[in-house]
């Protein structure tokens, strides 16, 4: 999950150099962080070089998996057991929750209410990231939500990331969408016109792919903004893999 790290450290560094609320611990979750807890200790070297006493915490449903990686805990990373109604005392909150590859063995209309769930335990201004990735996290999809005053959980954007080795052409990304996601690629689905959209911007932009397909990705971005689509047009996003669709709507 190197990328997603990236892509956290770039968007939200505020959040996590921030220190934890008097009396309180505001952990980085990493939920469901699979047979071995590499991902999340990965996380917290690289997050703790904005924030050296970050607070991170692995979360597993299976009660074996928690057991192996207690040999791996320290002063600040934890690893516990439980699922979407995260494994918090009174006095723990979550600044940013990561959940990848979790939601896609579950039934679409559950995803609402696990999210929900997750939100309970979130600190007011925090984030989840949740998403698909192929198995070595080179290429991803992902929900940003954040809580806010006004609702539980607000949309912020779809992130789509990709390190270039797959090459690049919009359709790679199909079949990693979120669960939300993944059974709407049909006609007058919003996700089914965006993905058209990009098609054409890629289309209208092919002549850059001789100078590499980071510099077709980033034509491909702005052009897709011309349309009228609200991209996040910041080079260091773009020429790093990263394309955030902003979409801001409550969760639906």
């Amino acid at each position: 999950m190197r990328r997603s790290d990236i892509f956290i450290s770039r968007y939200a560094p505020n959040l996590i150099k921030a220190p934890s609320p008097p009396d309180q611990t505001a952990w980085f979750v990493d939920l469901g962080y699979g047979r071995q807890p590499f991902t999340t200790i990965e996380s917290a070297q690289r997050l703790r070089k904005l924030n050296p006493t970050l607070p991170v915490l692995g979360v597993e449903i299976d009660p074996e998996r928690v057991q192996a990686a207690q040999v791996y805990q320290d002063e600040h990373t934890q690893f516990r057991l439980g699922g979407f109604n995260l494994p918090f005392a009174a006095n723990e909150t979550a600044r940013i929750v990561r959940a990848f590859n979790v939601l896609r063995q579950y039934e679409e209309d559950q995803v609402h209410d696990s999210l929900l769930t997750l939100a309970d335990h979130v600190q007011l201004g925090g984030l989840i990231l949740e998403g698909t990735s192929d198995p070595y996290g080179r290429l991803w999809v992902a929900n940003l939500l954040r809580k806010t005053e006004s609702e539980p959980l607000q949309l912020e954007g779809l992130i789509f990331s990709t390190n270039f080795r797959w090459g690049f052409e919009p359709s790679i990304f199909q079949p990693v969408l979120p669960k939300n996601l993944i059974h709407r690629m049909m006609p007058g689905e919003p996700i089914h016109t965006f993905f058209a959209a990009w098609e054409q911007a890629a289309n209208q932009t092919i002549a850059y792919k001789e100078f590499g397909l980071r510099q077709w990705f980033v034509a491909a971005a702005q052009a897709l903004a011309e349309y009228g689509y609200p991209i996040d047009l910041r080079k260091k996003m773009l020429k790093t893999g990263f394309l955030v669709w902003n979409t801001p709507s409550p969760l639906t």
